[in-house]
């Protein structure tokens, strides 16, 4: 389980740089990092400063969190509405740089990287994502093999320490369920609601989304309150079995001839709050599950007239690049905002 938020750090222009990168190493060490791993943080950050100061005239933000509790790792997401690169491939070799530099900066972030992906397109911008382990495992053909791929971005309202949203995501076997929540408002108390919920989920996942939910209302009596959606994937009968309540927003796509916009079902939710007023009947809705399909779940702090389709090729890339590109452009910014991605495997 992994509901750790991320922590935003804005580079406004190479001024900041300096600032973020002290910052970003100070987590770095406080999520038990070892001095090698946090050298190789800081030239990650480093790295990608400079390329946000170079080619991106508004700056961009970088996000960062732990990865797992226990802390396993750290991830780092970097973005920018820059105008993107054209030749991707090319960009990724050493000593090839349009602002006349060295031209180490995305290779030099892969090769520091455990994990590493980027997506960049013209007119849109760049993100990267990075991410390293304390204990990175042997990984081979077989074991690599997943059903599902997780990605999220999950950032607190500006200005506030606790994230009033959260989520959780417990696998057993060839099955996945999955809790995404907005408790209500921001800051402590709706956190507080948010964590109860998390762990009243996480205690006994049920395979009956709608009864998890009321698990969770009785449980969260006392809180603020959140609105929420449980949903549970059968890799075997490949569908996906969900309930929402409130205005948590969601899609389901599925590829269209290599493109990921076309066809999608819309997540629908019950009106109400969860611990406060519910529905006397909550019942299950029901969609296909298998390859090429793809779940975005998301708090209102996301605007909710995206459009997937915009963005050429994105589908391909890990979830956590998605739930990045969506935040990136469809962040109100005056709230806690969640976007969760499930990708299918196989």
């Amino acid at each position: 389980m992994d509901v750790n938020h991320h922590n935003r750090f804005s580079i406004p222009d190479r001024s900041f740089s300096s600032l973020a990168k002290r910052d970003i190493t100070r987590l770095a060490e406080s999520y038990g990092l070892s001095p090698n791993l946090v050298g190789r943080v800081n030239i990650i950050v480093a790295e990608m400063a400079s390329n946000l100061a170079k080619h991106s005239p508004s700056g961009g933000e970088i996000l960062v969190k732990a990865i797992g509790k226990p802390v396993k790792g750290i991830e780092i997401i970097c973005y920018d509405n820059g105008p993107g690169i054209g030749d991707l491939h090319r960009m990724m070799q050493d000593g090839v740089s349009t602002y006349g530099s060295a031209g180490e900066g995305l290779g030099a972030i892969k090769r520091q990287s455990d994990e590493f992906d980027i997506y960049s397109h013209t007119g849109i911008g760049t993100v990267i994502l990075s991410r390293i382990y304390k204990n990175k495992p042997a990984v081979t053909p077989v074991q690599s093999i997943t059903r599902f791929e997780i990605g999220s971005v999950m950032v607190p309202k500006p200005q506030e320490v606790d994230c009033g949203d959260g989520f959780a995501i417990v696998t057993k076997g060839t099955d996945l369920f999955m809790l995404a929540l907005d408790g209500l408002g921001h800051g402590e108390q709706a956190h507080a609601a948010a964590q109860q919920a998390v762990e009243t989920f996480c205690k006994a996942p049920s395979q009956n989304p709608a009864e998890s939910l009321r698990t969770i209302h009785d449980a969260i009596r006392k809180t603020r309150g959140a609105v929420g959606f449980a949903a549970h994937i059968t890799g075997k009968a490949q569908h996906i079995t969900y309930c929402g309540v409130g205005n948590i927003a969601g899609k389901l796509f599925s590829a269209d001839g290599g493109t990921m916009g076309g066809s999608y079902k819309n997540i629908i939710s019950y009106n109400g709050i969860i611990g406060h007023n519910i529905p006397t009947s909550l019942h299950n809705q029901q969609l296909d599950w298998g390859r090429n399909k793809l779940l975005i779940v998301h708090s209102d702090g996301l605007k909710s007239r995206w459009d997937l389709g915009k963005y050429p090729g994105l589908h391909r890339h890990h979830a956590s690049i998605i739930a990045a590109v969506l935040y990136k452009d469809n962040s109100r910014h005056t709230d806690d905002t969640l976007v969760l991605v499930c990708k299918a495997k196989l």
